[in-house]
């Protein structure tokens, strides 16, 4: 059952209830319990940080074809040219913000040396695990020496036993780019349990495997400036693993993204989980809100079910980051009704009845691509006043064409805290600008 439901019994009380655990909701969540507020996140999973790449991406191509080189200016174009963007209810102002925090909160919640670089200045130019170039604006410290303007040989390195990164077809994409790149493929002595990137990370973590993985490479390397290696520098200490490589190895290492699990990824959600911990924040993982209790233009409390058992939680404000179409926040039925599933509120970008929803071509704009959840221009959600709205479940926008997905998700938990805090007249959070 979603939408209204009965009145709920017994419900836990806090000051702001988060609804999903990816970027957005845990980046509101952090900023709600650094300003003083009992903040609680409830989600059915992780959230999208582990199937991501585990960069922030702000914007990388403008209407799908123009590829961005300073997201700072081309955010002033996407805003000037698309008011119904998110980025045009946050403003640049905000994102830069939210950039500026995601800093200090990578910095004080990481494993040691493990750090974020980068800006709204220039994109950098990142491999995918394919060998294509990908922009992105924040990247983990371990990517930084893939960066296509200083890559100009590079070995692309693999193994048999990770069926999914092909180092030959990575190397001739990036040859195709311009990179003198070749593949190295090494026979690695694995169980059958550790045949991924997240089980090889897990090995990467211990020095006397990076030794051995050293001394079998070292040989099949020529003069490549760089060392390229699917993202697997374990997950503990990454960057001790990459400072124990490029040294052993002596030149430059970095890692690719590869199909999830994504190893970076994961270790994003645990930097923002840690983040949200040390603020005194609560997560409830695997709690998914089957109901929520109306008192006319508000949502005075949520349930959610674990294992057969019900929670109630109550809160005087909500802020709903549980994603859209492509995490099933918002659903097309077999009757082609388009709904927000969660709370069953009213939906902004949805074609008109006999208007088509896709479109043949597969890399095309689609009519269905920027729905998300009507909002007002401070993310309140029409038809719930206390309802703040954040991420993918956002309209007008369109994340895989845009390149934007982490950065609306970012910067719009980051303004959804920020309305939390000035409507409830509590105190602002650390770091705040004042609007």
């Amino acid at each position: 059952m979603t939408g209204p439901g009965p009145a709920l019994d017994g419900p836990l009380h806090f000051d702001a209830v988060v609804i999903g655990a990816g970027t957005a909701g845990m980046t509101a969540a952090i900023r709600l319990a650094q300003s003083g507020a009992r903040v609680c996140v409830v989600a059915k999973g992780v959230g999208s940080t582990h199937l991501a790449a585990g960069t922030i991406d702000v914007l990388g191509r403008i209407d799908g074809e123009e590829r961005v080189t300073e997201p700072g200016a081309a955010l002033e174009r996407l805003i000037a040219s698309r008011p119904d963007h998110p980025y045009a209810l946050l403003g640049s102002g905000v994102v830069a913000d939210s950039l500026s925090w995601f800093f200090e909160t990578a910095a004080a919640s990481s494993p040691r040396g493990y750090e974020y670089v980068g800006g709204l200045e220039r994109n950098m130019l990142l491999p995918t695990a394919v060998g294509a170039l990908r922009p992105s604006t924040l990247v983990p410290i371990t990517m930084a020496a893939g960066e296509a303007s200083a890559l100009h040989r590079a070995a692309i390195v693999g193994t048999h036993a990770l069926r999914d990164f092909h180092p030959s077809l990575c190397a001739a994409n990036l040859r195709e780019a311009g990179i003198e790149a070749r593949p190295v493929f090494l026979e690695l002595e694995l169980e059958r349990a550790d045949m991924s990137a997240l089980g090889i990370a897990r090995r990467f973590d211990d020095p006397a495997w990076r030794a051995l993985f050293c001394a079998q490479l070292s040989p099949a390397l020529r003069s490549e400036d760089h060392v390229g290696l699917p993202a697997m520098l374990g997950l503990r200490d990454p960057h001790a693993a990459l400072a124990d490589l490029e040294r052993r190895l002596g030149r430059r290492v970095f890692e690719i993204p590869t199909l999830p699990p994504s190893v970076p990824g994961m270790r994003l959600y645990e930097i923002l989980r840690r983040a949200l911990r040390s603020a005194g924040g609560r997560l409830v993982i695997g709690a998914e809100v089957v109901a929520a209790e109306r008192h006319g233009e508000r949502i005075a409390a949520v349930a959610t079910r674990a294992a057969g058992r019900e929670s109630h939680y109550a809160a005087p404000w909500f802020v709903l980051a549980s994603g859209g179409l492509a995490s099933g926040g918002i659903e097309l039925d077999s009757s082609w009704r388009t709904s927000e599933r969660v709370l069953g509120l009213p939906l902004r970008g949805v074609p008109d009845a006999g208007e088509p929803r896709f479109v043949p071509d597969f890399f095309a704009e689609q009519p269905l691509g920027r729905v998300g959840v009507a909002v007002d221009p401070q993310l309140r959600a029409e038809g719930a006043e206390n309802v703040v709205v954040a991420g993918a479940a956002l309209p007008g926008q369109a994340p895989w064409r845009e390149g934007c997905g982490e950065g609306v998700a970012l910067a719009s938990g980051y303004r959804a805290a920020q309305v939390i805090v000035r409507e409830s007249g509590a105190g602002a959070p650390a770091g705040a600008r004042a609007t």
